[in-house]
C-alpha cells in the first residue's frame, strides 16, 4: 500500500493535470474561430446580420434570399471563399455586439459598418466593399423636387450636418448662391427640410435611402453628388474578430470582386438603378 504522502502527491499531481487540460480547452474555444480550417463551424460560413435588416441592404428581412445589396456581396464573398449557398449560416447581431470586442458568432458581420480608426482598436475590417458617395434628397412640393441637374440647385437653399463630407460637398460641388445652411446634426438638417426651412439636403447615400424611404413623408432622392477631388466617402467593410485569422482570406475574396466588377455590378443592380439615385451633373 503506499504511503499517505505518496498518495497525496499522485492527486496533486492528477489534480493539476487536469486542470491544465480544461484551461487548454477553454483557451481553445475563447476565440471567434473553433475549426481547424479557421472558421466557427468546420465546413460552414457563418453570417452575421442586423435584426432586423433593412431595405435596400437585405430585402424582406431575409438575408437568405441573396436579394439586397449586402445580401448579395455576402453570398460572392462567399462563393470566392469556396462556400455554396446551401453552406452559408445566417445569425442576427446588435450593431453595437458586432463592433465590440471579444469573441464572435459570427465569421464575418455585414450591417453598413464604416471602417475608422477606432473600431480597429476593437475588431478587424476587410477591405472596403462599398463606398458612399454624397446625395441630394427633398421632400414632395419643396421647389427642389423638380431639380434634375446641379445647376437647378444653385439657387435654392440647400443644407447639410456642419463638419461633415455632406457640407464640404455642398460648398465645392453645389455651391449655392446662399451658402451651404449649417446644422448641428442630420435629424436637425432633416426637420428644417420637414418644415420648409430649407429646400434640400445633402446626406450620404445609405441615410438617403433610410430618411427618405422610412422618415419623410414624400421624401424623394434628387440625385447623387460627384465625389469632391482628393475626399472619399465612407467605407463600408466586413467586420471579424480582432486578429481573426479569416481576415486576409476574406479580404482577399473583396479584394478579387472588386477586381471583377462584381460589387460595382451588384452596387448597380441594388442600389443605384433600384433606388433612383442618379449621378448629377
Amino acid at each position: 500500500m503506499p504511503s499517505r504522502t505518496l498518495l497525496t502527491r499522485t492527486i496533486a499531481v492528477a489534480s493539476l493535470a487536469a486542470t491544465a487540460l480544461t484551461l487548454t480547452a477553454c483557451a481553445a474555444g475563447s476565440g471567434s474561430s473553433a475549426s481547424a480550417d479557421g472558421y466557427l463551424t468546420e465546413g460552414k460560413l457563418t453570417i452575421a446580420t442586423g435584426e432586423p435588416a433593412y431595405y435596400p441592404w437585405i430585402i424582406d428581412n431575409t438575408p437568405e434570399s441573396g436579394e439586397g445589396f449586402e445580401a448579395a456581396v455576402a453570398y460572392a464573398v462567399a462563393d470566392e471563399l469556396g462556400f455554396s449557398k446551401d453552406d452559408v449560416v445566417w445569425v442576427r447581431s446588435t450593431f453595437e455586439e458586432a463592433i465590440a470586442p471579444g469573441s464572435k458568432n459570427f465569421d464575418f458581420n455585414l450591417q453598413q459598418f464604416s471602417i475608422t480608426d477606432e473600431r480597429k482598436q476593437q475588431v478587424d475590417f476587410s477591405s472596403p466593399y462599398y463606398e458612399t458617395t454624397q446625395t441630394v434628397i427633398t421632400v414632395e412640393g419643396s421647389p427642389a423636387a423638380s431639380a434634375t441637374s446641379i445647376a437647378d440647385l444653385r439657387g435654392l437653399l440647400i443644407g447639410a450636418q456642419t463638419g461633415t463630407t455632406s457640407f464640404q460637398t455642398i460648398e465645392s460641388i453645389i455651391e449655392p448662391t446662399a451658402g451651404a445652411q449649417v446644422f448641428n446634426t442630420n435629424d436637425d438638417a432633416k426637420l428644417a427640410l420637414q418644415n420648409g426651412t430649407v429646400d434640400a439636403i445633402v446626406v450620404d447615400l445609405p441615410t438617403a435611402f433610410y430618411l427618405t424611404g422610412v422618415e419623410l413623408d414624400g421624401g424623394t432622392i434628387i440625385g447623387q453628388l460627384p465625389q469632391v477631388k482628393g475626399a472619399t466617402g465612407d467605407q463600408f467593410g466586413l467586420v471579424l474578430a480582432k486578429d481573426s485569422a479569416l481576415t486576409a482570406k476574406v479580404t482577399a475574396a473583396v479584394d478579387a470582386l472588386r477586381a471583377n466588377g462584381t460589387l460595382d455590378k451588384l452596387a448597380e443592380e441594388w442600389l443605384a438603378s433600384g433606388a433612383d439615385a442618379p449621378v448629377l451633373k
